[in-house]
């Protein structure tokens, strides 16, 4: 684990909290869009146009944000459009590498040995902490963005007139709800695990913990009587909920000290996971052997030991 300071890698904790222990997740400093013509993004962003073969994906299949990415690039179907990096499991001193393993995909743009390098090829003074997605374009050798929830939104539209396949997954009709509920989902799930598994007082675990089961139970009365979110249709709000539930027996509920219930305890947010799991297109981008490697085996802070746990026994 470690920072960019000024374009050059320090070893750094994974964990450095401020003295009330609260884990505070940093900004995403790439927020340039992709749009189909290049005009301005939805809040005036400097855009790119859409290009068949122009960007790169780079991801870590342990990833609940850059998940996001990888399922909608391929409920668009933009595999041939937009190229893929994947980056192996294990996050040591120099964060996110690309060292051989099952699973992993190269770096063909620099043939880059860490992830740290992309981000330093495209900000040669860059500051900040490296992580994943990242959305590149290997023509003007820039990090267009690496922010998940605006790449998934990017991927939606962008490449439509392209030949992506039909689906919207945040069509205008339904966005304020969709707003809403991402809002509460993000703030005490998504991340709520985090701030939970990363807290270093007793007092920031336990702010963290009441609000996310209570999502939980909420989310589990939502789904009782329908089979999505947001009016019964997939939109980004589900596949957003979705890589935070296929985690979080495995690793969530022991490593990061969520232990109210599993997922498996709710029988509508199971009967949810299920479900999304039926779909190929989703199921094909669930990669539990890298999930479970990269949470139990790089959080030296958290499992100082690296064991993996054989468990927990899924049905999905």
């Amino acid at each position: 684990m470690g920072i960019l300071v000024n374009g050059t890698w320090q070893v750094d904790q994974l964990i450095n909290n401020k003295e009330d222990g609260k884990f505070v997740r940093p900004d995403s400093p790439f927020r340039d869009w992709i749009t189909a013509d290049g005009s301005p993004g939805p809040d005036g962003q400097r855009a790119y146009p859409a290009a068949k073969g122009r960007y790169h994906l780079y991801v870590s299949l342990a990833c609940p944000w850059a998940h996001r990415t990888l399922i909608v690039r391929a409920l668009k179907g933009l595999e041939d459009m937009i190229s893929l990096s994947v980056v192996h499991w294990h996050m040591g001193d120099q964060s996110w590498s690309f060292e051989a393993g099952d699973g992993v995909i190269a770096d063909p743009v620099i043939h880059a040995d860490y992830l740290h390098q992309i981000y330093t090829l495209a900000k040669p003074d860059m500051t900040g902490k490296v992580t994943v997605p990242v959305l590149f374009d290997k023509q003007a050798k820039k990090i267009v963005n690496n922010e998940s929830a605006d790449i998934i939104r990017i991927l939606n539209e962008a490449f439509n007139d392209l030949g992506a396949l039909p689906g919207d997954f945040y069509p205008l009709p339904l966005r304020g709800e969709i707003d809403e509920i991402n809002e509460r989902i993000y703030h005490t799930l998504n991340n709520g695990v985090y701030q939970c598994g990363f807290a270093t007082t007793q007092a920031a675990y336990e702010e963290a913990f009441v609000p996310l089961f209570e999502t939980l139970d909420f989310l589990n009365e939502e789904l009782e009587t329908q089979e999505y979110l947001i009016a019964n249709q997939l939109t980004e709000a589900d596949i957003r909920l979705f890589t935070t539930l296929i985690r979080f027996d495995s690793v969530y509920f022991s490593h990061f000290k969520c232990n109210k219930k599993r997922i498996q305890d709710y029988p509508y947010l199971h009967r949810f996971v299920e479900r999304m799991m039926l779909n190929p297109k989703i199921a094909n981008t669930v990669n539990l052997h890298h999930i479970k490697h990269h949470y139990y085996g790089s959080h030296k802070q958290l499992n100082p030991s690296g064991v993996v746990p054989l468990g927990p026994e899924l049905i999905y």
